[in-house]
């Protein structure tokens, strides 16, 4: 049995899956956010480590596993967090969070000492707020005393390894998400670190996904009810795991995430970056390969704000269904889904959402339709920004998340991007993927592209349309002059403020 830990913001999983990647069992134990100033977003590291402790507890059981049992535990988690430990390994401060906004200020000096492309040419991504290196510099600020007993700098779900095996280690695929990292070296940069005068000792070793990194401790198999000795590998980041789960480990596969946010994932044979970081750039956490990566901030939840807003007590398939009887393009009404402000490929905090091209003939179901197009043409936002950075092919789109349940919006999503949709039968996501990784560290699949084969399933595919797809080729041509056009009113002073 192989069991994958996916130390989440909302709340840890933990899952195992047999070897023929069957799942056994899955428990999760959820944990608070705390948001002590306004942007802020920070949680308690013991909180993962209780979590991991009563999930992993809770899926033996259910699962009536035995320790002995479990082969191996992979790992994966939230990205971009920090964690700062003294020379004891004891917590300094409550982790600040990927989803944290309140390093613009030392955003700014990272592209100052390095210059804005120097720092992605080595690391692939610009300088965001999200990112851990600013975090590092916001406590060294604001900080200072914290700073200076700092001793060890991890990411969250690298503590809660910490917290199995008494080891420092993390994955390359989450080191990558520092921008603390050489991306072609696939290990610390020592200019970034340098530039920024940032101790490299304050950093674990890097491993590449499925390597093992320690082994089971007995005081950690006592808390967890764990085999000791079982060994740990090193994983990766939430969306690296999240795509082998999903079979998105080689060149022409892709993967698309349609949850409350809309992820585009790219696997690479090679470093490949946007010049301008307008795309995230990382390492994946299948041995030896890149990813590329697209973010737009809202996708189904631009649906879930429609429906919450504009038709509070109507069941998503009665709102979804007439929406369907509406021409493609929806007689030229279009939706911006910036609800949450956008990052890719607008990395744009400012943006706002709305209807454009609203006349006295449109209905409610021309607005759903409207919004079922507009997230398709943000992810063909996506799409054109990775073929314009050197996305060789595209042989096939993986798509999953809540989103997929609609008919109507795969369909949609496969004519604007005029691509074959294929669903993947991956509800654990993330965890799944840990699982993965582990059973290859094990020794079950040869590699992860072997494992993926094994056990990725597609139930459903989805072709486009040669008529609708000419349709939303013009349509997504107005599409993507909208943003533009409206940029300056969105970053008027004191226009669109909250």
């Amino acid at each position: 049995m192989f069991l994958g830990l996916d130390v989440a913001t909302s709340a840890t999983k933990a899952l195992l899956i047999g070897e023929a990647g069957d799942v056994a069992g899955v428990a999760s134990s959820a944990h608070e956010t705390h948001t002590p100033e306004p942007l802020w977003s920070e949680q308690d590291p013991s909180d993962w480590w209780t979590a991991a402790q009563e999930s992993i507890r809770t899926v033996l059981d259910k699962s009536d596993t035995a320790p002995e049992a479990v082969d191996v535990v992979g790992l994966t988690g939230q990205m971009h967090g920090l964690v700062l430990l003294d020379e004891r390994g004891e917590v300094l401060r409550p982790a600040i969070l990927w989803n944290d906004q309140r390093t613009a200020a030392e955003c700014d000096a990272m592209r100052a000492a390095l210059g804005k492309e120097r720092l992605v040419q080595l690391t692939g991504n610009d300088a965001l707020p999200g990112f851990t290196a600013p975090k590092l510099l916001w406590v060294r600020e604001h900080e200072p005393e914290v700073y200076a007993r700092a001793a060890q700098a991890l990411l969250p779900k690298d503590y809660v390894r910490f917290k199995l095996t008494g080891r420092y280690a993390t994955d390359k695929a989450g080191a990558a998400g520092t921008i603390l990292f050489d991306l072609e070296a696939r290990d610390w940069s020592a200019e970034v670190l340098g530039a920024l005068d940032v101790d490299p000792g304050w950093l674990p070793p890097t491993h590449e996904g499925t390597a093992v990194t320690g082994e089971m401790t007995a005081e950690a198999a006592d808390a967890t009810g764990l085999a000791e000795g079982t060994p740990v590998v090193a994983g990766g980041g939430d969306q690296s795991a999240a795509a082998v789960g999903t079979g998105a480990v080689e060149e022409g596969v892709v993967s698309i995430s349609l949850g409350t946010s809309g992820v585009v994932f790219a696997a690479t044979g090679r470093p490949t970056i946007e010049p301008e970081g307008r795309l995230h750039a990382f390492c994946h956490a299948a041995p030896g390969t890149w990813h590329l990566m697209g973010v737009m901030l809202s996708a189904a939840g631009s649906l879930q704000w429609y429906r919450d807003t504009l038709a509070p007590e109507t069941d998503f398939d009665d709102l979804l269904a007439p929406a369907s009887e509406v021409v493609p393009g929806s007689d030229g009404l279009f939706f911006l889904p910036y609800l949450t402000g956008e990052r890719t490929p607008h990395p744009d905090p400012r943006a706002r959402g709305g209807f454009i091209g609203l006349t006295a003939r449109h209905e409610q179901p021309h607005l759903t339709r409207a919004v079922l197009e507009g997230v398709a043409f943000g992810l063909r936002d996506n799409f054109a920004l990775m073929q314009e950075t050197g996305l060789a092919r595209v042989d096939e789109a993986r798509i999953t998340g809540g989103g997929t349940q609609s008919a109507l919006w795969r369909q949609i999503i496969a004519d604007v991007l005029g691509v074959e949709l294929a669903t993947v039968a991956n509800p654990e996501g993330a965890a799944y993927g840990a699982a993965l990784l582990a059973g290859v560290g094990a020794g079950r699949w040869p590699s992860v592209q072997a494992a993926c084969t094994e056990t990725v399933a597609v139930t459903e595919r989805t072709a486009p349309r040669p008529e609708p797809a000419a349709v939303y080729d013009e349509g997504y041509q107005a599409y993507r002059r909208l943003y533009p056009a409206l940029r300056p009113i969105f970053h008027e002073e004191k226009t669109f403020e909250g």
